[in-house]
């Protein structure tokens, strides 16, 4: 297989899992048809099973789509106290931003109380999210940034449900959010005095 020819694959692949992605996002996961997937790409249900053997497959796809929307945020840039704080109003932001993510993550996580496979995917990805905030955690406390005496490992865990509770689609547009945000800040000392126009957190106020 040449270079180009992975290329135009993986594109393939992308599109397929895009159009799944939009379809939960549209009518939730019991309205996601692998026949509707193909056509919308413009290609029949043989293609499909050619990059998605299964529907788990596809799923697992539109998983690693929307995490890694999320892994947009985590800048490695600045110290780890300045990372954490950068990717907590990032995740505010682009689930402003981008609200059909916070749908396509909710639907897969109700899904996944009643379906042990996506319950598996689900946690996998959860693991490595809260494996890499805990990284983060570890490098803040032996920097200085955070306090020694912190489970690393309970802060990460913390962290990861917070972030996901702003997927339901009650909380994510509800004040008391960016208020329990701030505070999480506060808390793990990773505030600043006021927060730039744009990164999705009001500043914080005492």
């Amino acid at each position: 297989m040449t270079a180009v020819s992975q290329v135009a694959r993986e594109d393939r692949r992308q599109e397929l899992v895009r159009a799944a992605y939009s379809q939960i996002a549209e009518r939730g996961f019991e309205g996601l048809r692998t026949r509707e997937v193909a056509a919308g790409v413009g290609v029949n249900i043989a293609t499909l099973h050619y990059y998605f053997p299964t529907k788990e497959a596809l799923i697992r796809g539109v998983v690693e789509h929307a995490m890694g929307r999320f892994r947009t945020t985590l800048a490695p840039h600045g110290s780890p106290a300045d990372q954490l704080r950068n990717h907590l109003r990032a995740v505010r932001k682009l689930l402003r931003e981008e609200p059909g993510l916070g749908l396509v993550l909710g639907e897969l996580n109700l899904r996944s109380a009643r379906d042990p496979a996506i319950a598996g995917i689900m946690r996998q990805t959860y693991d490595a999210w809260h494996q890499t905030l805990r990284g983060l955690l570890r490098r803040a406390v032996k920097e200085g940034h955070l306090p020694p005496e912190i489970d690393t490992d309970e802060v990460a865990a913390l962290v990861v449900a917070a972030l996901t509770a702003m997927t339901l689609p009650t909380l994510s547009s509800s004040p008391r959010t960016d208020q329990a945000l701030r505070q999480l800040e506060r808390w793990l000392g990773v505030s600043t005095p006021r927060a730039k126009k744009g990164n999705g957190v009001p500043p914080a106020s005492d």
